[in-house]
């Protein structure tokens, strides 16, 4: 499956490889050198735990590579008065009888916990290119859904918080 990915989940992903492979990659290879240098690599926790972690870092690399070779690039840009990417909804939830709040990201963004809610994911696909004071319904699987409807939308830019999820 092809990720979606804005311009800067892009260059976010760019600069995290680059990172990886300039400054992390060297400290790494410098860790495993050094704790190969003491000895019976066998009973050495030390070098164990440092090709683990180079190993890993290694592994985050390839990942973050096939993502952007893999990528569908999505704009980010919405009408004044329509939900788009890095949006923040305020959403009346009818059958809670509650207000909440969540902005629209990429799934490589999404944050549940921190009202960070991919464009994947039933509500985003709900809300996604919807007007103020639509009633939408969100259907979450076959059997279940609910109602919520877009009570403002607030125009968000300020994404430099957010991170590319780990895997």
């Amino acid at each position: 499956m092809k990720e979606k990915l804005t311009k800067s989940d892009v260059e976010k992903i760019e600069a995290e490889i680059e990172h990886r492979k300039l400054v992390v990659r060297k400290e790494a290879i410098a860790a495993v050198k050094e704790a190969r240098a003491h000895g019976d690599l066998s009973e050495n926790f030390e070098y164990h735990a440092a090709k683990k972690d180079k190993n890993s870092n290694e592994s985050r690399i390839r990942y973050l590579e096939k993502m952007l070779k893999n990528a569908e690039i999505v704009d980010e840009r919405s009408g004044e008065d329509e939900v788009g990417i890095n949006n923040t909804v305020e959403l009346y939830m009818e059958d809670d009888d509650e207000t909440e709040h969540y902005r629209l990201v990429t799934s490589v963004r999404g944050n549940s916990i921190n009202g960070l809610i991919s464009i994947d994911s039933p509500l985003g696909k709900a809300v996604l290119g919807r007007k103020l004071n639509d009633r939408v319904y969100v259907k979450v699987n076959d059997s279940y859904g609910y109602y919520a409807v877009i009570k403002s939308i607030v125009k968000t830019n300020d994404e430099n918080d957010d991170q590319i999820r780990r895997f």
